[in-house]
């Protein structure tokens, strides 16, 4: 732990873990943080890229598989834009695509999404809105950071927008230009707008680019969330940058036991 700082002692902190004890604030991540929302993004994904590996196959036929809604999904898209996601994944399968190119296959998933999103709805999780209530009556401030320009509408339909003191959504990351993950620049705006430095805070993240953005953002404290649990998906998240790996943000409150 990188903590330079001591906790100020009027401060609730009965119900959080001593882990969040130092920290002043806390920046989570949309999907798959707060939201159910990644098996749908994943879904999304697998028909736009399977539709197109099928119409314009890859030359080496062992890049010709289907896109993986696990594997594939953590490697290349997972907490970027869509744009950057389906520029990663086109690579992976040895595709040199034009920007033209991964700007149709980025829309074809923008519009599945959306379709999927206005069908099915998502829910928060029951883990992470008890950490947020608790962060807040402990006097914590709160932020929600995606590359997603949907973030906003997710926590909305999720009944948690108004847990959170802030909001950078994709739509003002492209707004202010900011770099895609795993730079920091969306969680340090985050920050900014909360008014406290990277060194005083939490970044809570699920995806390989976004643990290693809180690591290369100089956060005091990076938390992974590992939904995926499988043989090495904690390992991973460890790998790139996070302090702790959690399987639910419930475990953060006070009684839980982050490993």
């Amino acid at each position: 732990m990188r903590f330079a700082f001591r906790r100020t002692p009027d401060r609730p902190l009965d119900t959080l873990a001593p882990v969040l004890h130092d920290v002043r604030a806390v920046v989570f991540d949309t999907d798959g943080v707060i939201t159910d929302s990644v098996k749908v993004h994943a879904a999304a994904w697998k028909v736009a890229f399977d539709g197109f590996l099928i119409a314009h196959p890859p030359e080496d036929p062992g890049r010709r598989r289907p896109f993986d809604e696990q594997d594939d999904y953590l490697r290349h898209v997972d907490g970027k834009s869509r744009l950057d996601g389906a520029e990663a994944f086109l690579t992976a399968r040895g595709i040199e695509a034009s920007a033209e190119t991964v700007r149709a296959v980025a829309a074809d998933k923008e519009r599945l999404f959306t379709e999927r999103l206005r069908e099915h709805g998502v829910e928060a999780y029951p883990g992470t809105v008890r950490l947020v209530k608790a962060l807040r009556a402990a006097g914590v401030p709160r932020a929600a950071a995606s590359a997603s320009r949907h973030a906003g509408e997710l926590l909305s339909r999720a009944g948690v927008l108004g847990l959170f003191d802030v909001l950078v959504d994709g739509g003002e990351a492209a707004r202010l230009g900011l770099a895609g993950k795993p730079e920091p620049d969306l969680f340090l705006e985050a920050v900014r707008r909360l008014g406290v430095s990277a060194g005083r805070a939490a970044v809570v993240e699920d995806a390989l680019a976004g643990v290693e953005a809180g690591r290369r953002g100089g956060f005091a404290l990076v938390v992974g969330v590992d939904r995926a649990a499988g043989a090495d998906t904690g390992a991973r998240l460890l790998r790139h940058g996070a302090d702790i790996v959690v399987r639910d943000l419930g475990e953060l409150c006070a009684g839980g036991a982050p490993q």
